[in-house]
């Protein structure tokens, strides 16, 4: 039985997912719950490993189907061996994206279609669906011009895609969040790191009620 909290944070690279991440596992926390981080993909062992295959920039020749393959099966490893656990315990799980960074990259930016992407997903992660997703939105160049600027930040194959690719990402999370209006919230990611973390405050004060 599902009687847990499962929020997402989803957007392009270099949109400030991870101090996004913090602040809502803060306000989740003082909500009275106890809050378990993950990521995708990894999270745990075996998706870290399907993780290091499809991000190591040496394999430019994967097919865009093998990639969403990829990411669905570390998604359900993901799912089975720590999300549904943690929700079924009542905890709240904050997850560095899910199901739509795979709708937006391989669904659209790939070319491989939202709805053949979604399918396999739905085998995947069957009726876990997040409660809430904030989508962090910002124009590719500013983001990745966040990356080129952050040394200590791990560049990965998709970092290094063309700037059409990018572009095609963000408009993939826009027919994301129109397929999926009550579920996902954006939030504009290009103003300073405090108007970020108000927005997302405001969003969570709304959407999040405190355990009882």
């Amino acid at each position: 039985m599902r009687t847990g909290l499962f929020i997402t944070v989803e957007g392009g690279e270099g949109a400030g997912k991870s101090s996004a991440i913090n602040a809502i596992t803060n306000h989740v926390a003082a909500k009275g719950y106890k809050v378990v981080s993950t990521r995708e993909p990894g999270g745990i062992n075996i998706a870290e490993q399907i993780r290091a295959v499809i991000l190591d920039r040496s394999n430019t020749a994967m097919d865009g189907r093998t990639e969403a393959l990829l990411y669905a099966a570390a998604r359900r490893q993901h799912l089975a061996e720590k999300v549904i656990p943690a929700l079924q315990a009542g905890k709240a799980v904050i997850c560095d994206r899910f199901i739509d960074s795979s709708l937006a990259y391989q669904g659209y930016a790939r070319g491989l279609g939202i709805d053949a992407v979604f399918e396999i997903n739905q085998f995947a992660i069957g009726d876990w669906m997040p409660d809430l997703t904030i989508y962090m939105d910002v124009r590719p160049e500013i983001g990745l011009a966040r990356i080129q600027a952050d040394q200590g930040r791990e560049v990965n194959r998709l970092d290094v895609e063309s700037m059409a690719f990018h572009e095609r990402v963000r408009e993939g999370y826009r027919q994301v969040m129109e397929r999926f209006p009550n579920r996902v919230v954006q939030v504009d990611a290009e103003q300073t790191m405090d108007n970020v973390l108000e927005q997302i405050e405001r969003i969570l004060n709304q959407k999040v009620h405190r355990r009882v």
